[in-house]
């Protein structure tokens, strides 16, 4: 929830090109903009390998380590795998999504299970499944009505054929806890919600505590008798929280911001009252905890500054990590383990390769390959990725991430030899942040001849609560003055071409794109837009029912409650939607029409906005996605349009559409001849003013 209008992972993954239709008003042909050099010294890398399904991903172990998981395409779509441990190629698929894909899943603690969640066509109102790994039998285990939204809230070894769930049928704002028996599937109540915005539950499966929001935007942990047990001012708001219980259920671990500024891990005693620290740095937060399976203690932690990087809290995971340090170079997060903690499933992540899955074995200290996500790439040449510390012009540290592209910059000092167009590539959230690692929007756009820069403009989180704090009040203020300097710095420091930069991005991005063309006009060539808020006012009234608690401490603190007059007139006027006249670039648009965060709307009213006054706009949307792009024939075909469309700002190279439309359900809604050589695909309608 700290992260509300962020995009997926898999939502990054965009576009298609094809012929200009004659019944569509295009612009005046301009001159083609020169090719960059760069780009002749690496092979086209297909949009497929980088954007399509990967081969598989998400490697999981059963937490009795008889068994190993992955998600890998079933007939093109992402299910579930299962194969014994000591036989991974006897895998068979255990679930039977045929549409959609499964994007995430979980071992019961029986090892009997797989649990996943699935909404309908990115709406977000999921419902909780379970697969049987001895017969493939599915069952919904919510079996609620339309408009309803199901999570899993806790999983425990103690009771390993249960697991809570939560259910927002009652009151639509807030969740219900329910014991659900995973072989069963019988339901019952265990407590009502009175108002909290998240739960705190312990190894019994039992609700200690709850975090109830306060009226000024903070939140306190309270039992379920309405004692406060803590208090998490507004300034904490987005950095503190519980993760867990100790083994004993009398104490609980938290990420914790308060009294200092970089978010240490904690424990607080519930009977006392008394924190302890147990783990801090002075560089950025605690951003992840390993947990013992066994102890329920934290035996290491991460904190990622430039790079992510492990510590251990013990001799024991401190030779571990070695043995693991070892073997893999990339940095390297702890995704499962057995109950035993035998073994774990670790995922290595490196900028210029493929991820891949590893089985480290704790007695033997031995790493073994499990899967590689995307082996593909390996036949084609990767661009590194530069960590930098840029400078606000008020004198933050600004953590971003460069891209250049194969060959551009021959004696590796990290400026190419010539500049080249470039795209900044804005994250979403504002609640969240860029990250050291392979990233594919800069993969496929530095194979381009793109030079991709992502900065974590003030707002985003990780390194400390005054740098996310920074945010309010500064939405299209003080955060897009980031993205201008860091786009500044490009340009002195000879990366970029001053004429030849755009902007794009999703969620916050595709708003930090809108406010880029509406904002400061002359800085950006182009922009896409994907998801993005265009009127802040309209983006507040139609967020989901289940936001309504924690709105005070994140939105409402930023931009203003938009039942108060003043705020409205401050959130106008920090709306692109206010400043249309403005924008003299072309503005690609991509829109999941079952969003429940960025509703239509908000791609609706810029594009009829635009349209009224002849401004080039190209309206991409899909009916059978929500928040980002799900579906890889919805990736493929947006990402082929994005290329497209940026080879006729920009000037870099492309790839030929051949089949990127077929399977997906995309719409060009309008400006269908603002780009080169779209296919003849069917559009699904028409915006406003077209």
């Amino acid at each position: 929830m700290k992260r509300i209008i962020s995009l997926s992972a898999s939502a990054i993954l965009l576009v298609a090109c094809g012929d200009r239709q004659a019944d569509e008003t295009t612009p005046e042909e301009t001159s083609a903009v020169p090719q960059p050099e760069a780009v002749e010294t690496a092979a086209l890398i297909p949009r497929t390998v980088i954007f399509g399904n990967p081969e598989r991903t998400l490697a999981r172990i059963s937490p009795d380590g008889a068994w190993v998981s992955w998600l890998a395409p079933d007939n093109g779509v992402m299910n579930v795998w299962v194969a014994p441990a000591d036989d991974p190629e006897s895998a068979t698929v255990i679930t039977h999504d045929d549409y959609r894909g499964i994007r995430n899943y979980f071992w019961a603690p029986n090892s009997e299970f797989i649990y996943y969640i699935q909404d309908d066509g990115g709406n977000e109102n999921f419902h909780v499944y379970s697969a049987n790994i001895a017969n493939g039998e599915v069952v919904d285990l919510t079996p609620v009505a339309n408009g309803v939204r199901a999570q899993i809230e806790a999983l425990s070894a103690d009771h390993p054929d249960q697991l809570v769930v939560g259910l927002n049928e009652r009151d639509s704002q807030v969740f219900d806890l329910y014991l659900v028996n995973g072989k069963t599937g019988k339901r019952e109540l265990i407590q009502e919600n009175p108002g909290f915005m998240a739960w705190v539950i312990d190894h019994d499966l039992e609700p200690q505590l709850g975090q109830a929001p306060t009226p000024d935007g903070g939140a306190n942990l309270v039992d379920m008798e309405g004692n406060v047990i803590a208090e998490i001012p507004t300034s904490d708001f987005l950095n503190t929280g519980a993760i867990g219980f100790n083994k004993g259920n009398d104490a609980i671990y938290m990420i914790d911001s308060r009294e200092r500024d970089k978010a240490a891990l904690t424990t607080l005693s519930l009977d006392s009252g008394e924190i302890s620290v147990l783990a801090e740095s002075d560089l950025a937060d605690v951003s992840d905890v390993l947990i013992d399976a066994r102890t329920h203690e934290p035996i290491a932690y991460n904190v990622n500054h430039l790079k992510s990087r492990w510590f251990a809290l013990n001799d024991e995971t401190a030779a571990d990590f070695e043995a693991l340090k070892s073997e893999l170079r990339g940095a390297l997060d702890i995704v499962g383990t057995t109950q035993d903690m035998s073994k774990w499933v670790v995922h290595e992540d490196s900028a210029s390769k493929s991820g891949a899955y590893y089985i480290y074995d704790r007695d033997s200290k031995s790493v073994t390959k499990m899967l590689d996500q995307r082996p593909a790439l390996e036949d084609y040449t990767l661009a590194p990725m530069q960590a930098l510390e840029l400078k606000s012009r008020d004198g933050l540290t600004l953590v971003s991430y460069l891209t250049l592209p194969p060959g551009s910059d021959a004696n590796g000092d990290g400026t190419p030899e010539e500049a080249l167009p470039m795209m900044l590539w804005v994250h979403g959230g504002p609640w969240a942040r860029n990250e050291y690692g392979y990233h594919s929007v800069h993969q496929w756009l530095a194979n381009r001849g793109y030079a991709v820069l992502s900065v974590n403009y003030r707002g985003s989180t990780g390194f400390g609560k005054a740098f996310t704090r920074a945010s309010v009040g500064e939405w299209a203020g003080k955060m897009h003055d980031d993205l201008i300097d860091a786009v500044d710095w490009a340009i002195n420091s000879g990366i970029a071409i001053e004429d030849r930069i755009a902007i794009g991005g999703g969620s916050y991005g595709g708003y930090a794109t809108l406010v880029g063309l509406t904002f400061t006009p002359d800085t950006f060539a182009c922009g896409v837009d994907i998801v993005g808020p265009s009127n802040l006012i309209t983006l507040l009234e139609s967020f989901p029912d289940y936001w309504q608690t924690f709105l005070e401490g994140t939105f409402y603190l930023d931009l203003g409650n938009p039942a108060n007059e003043e705020d409205r007139k401050f959130m106008m006027s920090r709306s692109p939607i206010s400043r249309v006249e403005k924008i003299s670039a072309p503005l690609l648009v991509g829109q999941g029409q079952n969003d429940p965060r960025v509703t239509k709307i908000e791609s609706d009213q810029i594009v009829e906005s635009m349209a009224e006054r002849e401004l080039p706009v190209t309206y991409v949307n899909f009916p059978d996605e929500g928040h980002g792009f799900a579906r890889p024939e919805n990736r493929l075909a947006f990402f082929s349009v994005m290329e497209g469309f940026l080879e006729g700002c920009l000037g870099g190279t492309s790839e030929p559409v051949n089949d990127a439309f077929e399977g997906s359900s995309i719409e060009i809604l309008y400006g269908r001849g603002y780009v080169e050589n779209l296919p003849q695909a069917e559009d699904g309608g028409s915006a406003a003013g077209e």
